[in-house]
């Protein structure tokens, strides 16, 4: 599995109006061939910028089958008017299960 990992930015304002539609744009993420889930989070010291994390099955779920279809227009337009700029993309491995959390089971191996 990799983590797409994007720093949208968001103009002044308009900060509520993009955590609403995120939600539209999420489901539109999940009828992707290889998405996995997807996280956004916002910025404590910029609060106008945003960390965007989606675990996809390969780096070209991403690159090649969802950003060459139709769904990535779909979810770029509702979100895309918000931003400030096209936020910078990367593609992280996964090399180890997440971290136990105080307090909470272990997640279990998934298979495959």
């Amino acid at each position: 599995m990799v983590v797409e990992h994007a720093e949208p930015a968001v103009a002044a304002g308009r900060e509520k109006g993009f955590e609403a539609v995120f939600d539209k744009a999420r489901a539109v993420l999940a009828e992707a061939d290889g998405f996995r889930w997807a996280e956004l989070l916002r910025c404590e010291e910029r609060p106008r910028t945003y960390l965007l994390l989606v675990g996809w099955e390969s780096t070209e779920a991403h690159t090649v089958g969802f950003r060459e279809s139709e769904l990535f227009a779909r979810r770029r337009g509702p979100v895309g008017a918000f931003l400030t700029r096209a936020p910078t993309v990367e593609h992280y491995r996964e090399l180890s299960p997440r971290r136990v959390s105080a307090g909470l089971p272990p997640e279990q191996p998934q298979p495959g």
